[in-house]
């Protein structure tokens, strides 16, 4: 889980809440769950944006490992 995490510039406060994001959507037991999971993350990422915690960059890196991990959820849940 926290592979696709491990190549990314984050610090240690913003991977550990990540690793926790992630981890929901890759254990969301339905639609509603992941769709919920999905939210949060996209929220967190628009939190790090507006703070310019991160560059743009790992930004953008952050937001596409989030949301790969969401569609592999859907596909693995039949969406």
């Amino acid at each position: 889980m926290n592979e696709t995490l491990s190549g990314l510039n984050l610090p240690g406060a913003i991977r550990a809440q990540a690793s926790k994001l992630l981890a929901a959507i890759n254990n969301a037991n339905g639609l509603g769950e992941l769709l919920r999971d999905t939210g949060r993350a996209e929220g967190f990422v628009l939190g790090i944006e507006t703070l310019n915690a991160l560059n743009a960059v790992d930004v953008e890196h952050l937001s596409i490992v989030l949301e790969a991990a969401a569609h592999n959820r859907y596909v693995e849940l039949g969406g």
